[in-house]
């Protein structure tokens, strides 16, 4: 089983569908990273030996921030604009949706399940 970034990459599969199990690596890149190491991307992952395991290591780590790196700095970004102020570091920190969508009646998600207000019943209709 070849382990790359500190991550099992699953048995039986494409390489070009394994890669993708490393956080910050997708399809388009999975190819690109293939390309460059010289792999057949219809390779299954555990045909892969050992020699051509450690090219896509080294493409990986010349080029590419994967995994807990790339998950620091997005962390980092996310704590500058919050330290910043800036609207959507105040998003962040409300827990509110960042990229501007509409908060009356959707991102559930986002802020949870419903609290109920205490007092805010409405009145029975007359009729």
């Amino acid at each position: 089983m070849a382990r790359i970034a500190g991550v099992d990459l699953p048995r039986n599969k494409r390489v070009e569908i394994a890669l993708t199990y490393l956080f910050g690596i997708g399809r388009p890149l999975s190819n690109e990273i293939l390309e460059k190491a010289g792999i057949d991307p219809n390779k299954k992952s555990d045909e892969l030996n050992d020699d051509e395991v450690v090219r896509i290591r080294q493409v990986i780590d010349q080029t590419y921030r994967i995994e807990g790196d790339l998950r620091r700095d997005i962390a980092m970004n996310i704590k500058r604009h919050m330290d910043l102020g800036t609207y959507r570091g105040l998003r962040h920190r409300r827990n509110l949706p960042v990229h501007g969508q509409r908060t009356h009646s959707n991102a559930r998600t986002r802020k949870g399940p419903r609290r109920s207000i205490a007092g805010k019943k409405k009145p029975p209709t007359k009729g």
